[in-house]
């Protein structure tokens, strides 16, 4: 079966992360005899210098016209770009795993947890005004924006061999009106999934204890804000940003991408850590298997994941973590395993 895939390159180090990721997108489509067709398209700070504006309607149009969409880190237009494209594709899910992985600095060796952050509401609405000196920030939360990420953090809990538990996580002491009625909602979608367990921690709580005992966690479900920051502070845990993936999920559209920013400083250098972009190719791959009832995509993703444990394993890596790879050399090793791996 043949895949569209908008590919947007990015800011900063986001066009030799790309470049990596195609390396190993290349060798799966070999490995699997599957048809990926990526179409570059312009998007972020560079685009806004070079035509006035970050999120042109041509890439909009494009990404319509296709059936996923594959983006490299973009700089200070983000909320001009990945922000808009989440509401605009109604996007509410913002899916990030934190998995520790072979030879990379991790706080456990066996910390295992997805975070599913509410992806268009809250905070990040944007809708804030001034009167006179006093500045206001309005914080959206709905029954059903609630209900929906509630949903999809159960289902997704059902789907992972891991603890079958989902911690809904809140700060709805203080924020009686907008975090109690997530929390309410969370406990209604939790009555209706007895095979999973369920439990509530306040975000401060849950931050120290991301630190304190992150093998406890499965699957937490939050707010966009609190999203945001406790899913930073978890990558933290298993080697950094360069190792955390984005999905962000609606009901009939995904973006994927790495969590991070452009890292302007780096640019050149050719020292990133690509594995975040390349895990994030990785779910690119299981949501089109999921979406389209491919098996062939899903062995595709396990295979991906797999040949960058093997290539990790083997001391193959960035200077982040001790090795002597360049980003692109690290793509080509884990290219290298994805052809070699029996099946």
């Amino acid at each position: 079966m043949m895949y569209k895939i908008a590919l947007i390159p990015g800011d900063g180090i986001g066009p030799e992360l790309t470049e990596t990721t195609m390396c190993v997108m290349d060798a799966v489509q070999k490995k699997f005899n599957l048809e990926l067709v990526f179409t570059k398209l312009e998007a972020g700070d560079a685009c806004l210098e070079k035509r006035g504006v970050a999120l042109p309607d041509e890439t909009v149009d494009a990404i319509r016209g296709s059936q996923a969409c594959l983006k490299g880190p973009v700089g200070e237009t983000a909320a001009d770009v990945v922000v808009k494209l989440r509401i605009m594709f109604d996007l509410y899910a913002n899916i990030r795993p934190v998995k520790a992985y072979p030879r990379v600095p991790c706080l456990r060796n066996d910390i295992d947890l997805v975070i599913v952050r509410e992806n268009t509401e809250g905070l990040y609405k944007g809708f804030e005004f001034t009167v006179d000196d006093t500045a206001v920030a309005l914080r959206v939360i709905t029954r059903k924006g609630s209900e929906r990420i509630a949903k999809k953090a159960f289902e997704l809990a059902t789907r992972r061999n891991g603890k079958r538990k989902v911690t809904a996580v809140h700060k709805s002491n203080v924020l009686k009106k907008t975090c109690g009625l997530f929390a309410e909602v969370c406990r209604e979608v939790a009555s209706k999934y007895s095979g999973i367990s369920f439990n509530e921690q306040y975000v401060d709580a849950a931050s120290m204890r991301l630190i304190k005992e992150p093998q406890g966690y499965d699957v937490i479900v939050t707010t966009n804000l609190f999203g945001d920051i406790l899913s930073d502070e978890a990558a933290q845990l298993v080697g950094g940003l360069g190792m955390a993936p984005g999905a962000n999920i609606g009901d009939n559209f995904a973006l994927f991408e790495p969590v991070h920013g452009a890292a302007p400083t780096r640019v050149g250098k050719h020292t990133a850590n690509p594995c975040s972009m390349i895990l994030a190719s990785k779910m690119m791959l299981e949501w089109l298997s999921e979406k389209h009832n491919d098996p062939v995509c899903v062995k595709a993703a396990d295979t991906v994941e797999k040949s960058m444990v093997r290539a990790l394993s083997k001391g193959l890596t960035v200077p982040d973590f001790g090795g002597t790879l360049t980003t692109v050399q690290m793509g080509e090793a884990i290219a290298s395993e994805i052809l070699k791996l029996e099946l």
